[in-house]
């Protein structure tokens, strides 16, 4: 299960992602009480670098923002809207992952892998899961929006997602990250994953 902790604000909080053993940290440059700088991001992600992927979350940024968060934060992907990522001028081998938000008619063709996301990010409002769920057979679909220990199992079942992505859900408070939800948060992810396999391998044997 590829998991993401979004919206990193605190060494703490990188910290508690990377003993969690996640998959990716995000950093928040869109309007958001989790927005940081550029050269902020770059001394929290330091001691990720090349244990996960460090994300650089934008929406709809100007080409200016963009070219100095490449600059400085050097991220290893980018992520933003799919609309967003038409009209970017971004090096060929950055790796980029489009937001797709539920409600809008879906870009043809439909991306390898992309976030499906609720109508305004950070709101702590599930998705639509349904709508995920069916995208999800078509493609890698990490699915984010109001996600928490208390409902990622039930998400992860009903959506069969590649991956999930998490921010508001694992907070103490506004923009503050908690190392125990974070943890949490993993440990259901993964029981989940396990649960969905081992009812597969079952129904494998008594097929």
């Amino acid at each position: 299960m590829w998991i993401k902790v979004c919206g990193m604000t605190t060494a703490e909080a990188v910290s508690a992602a990377l003993e969690a053993g996640v998959s990716a940290i995000g950093f928040v440059f869109a309007e958001s009480k989790r927005r940081v700088t550029p050269q902020v991001a770059a001394r929290l992600a330091a001691p990720a670098r090349g244990r996960v992927r460090c994300v650089a979350v934008t929406k709809h940024p100007e080409q200016r923002e963009v070219d100095e968060i490449l600059a400085v934060f050097a991220p290893d992907c980018l992520q933003s809207d799919a609309e967003d990522l038409q009209h970017l001028r971004l090096p060929r081998e950055l790796e980029v992952t489009p937001v797709l938000r539920a409600g809008r008619v879906e870009p043809s063709p439909l991306p390898a892998r992309f976030l499906f996301e609720g109508p305004v990010s950070g709101t702590g409002v599930p998705t639509d899961w349904p709508a995920a769920g069916r995208l999800a057979r078509r493609a890698e679909l990490i699915l984010a929006g109001g996600l928490s220990a208390e409902n990622v199992a039930a998400a992860i079942a009903e959506v069969r997602p590649y991956g999930v992505d998490v921010s508001s859900g694992v907070e103490s408070g506004p923009g503050v990250k908690s190392p125990e939800r974070i943890a949490s948060f993993v440990r259901q992810a993964r029981a989940a994953l396990r649960s969905l396999d081992e009812t597969a391998r079952a129904k494998e044997t008594t097929s």
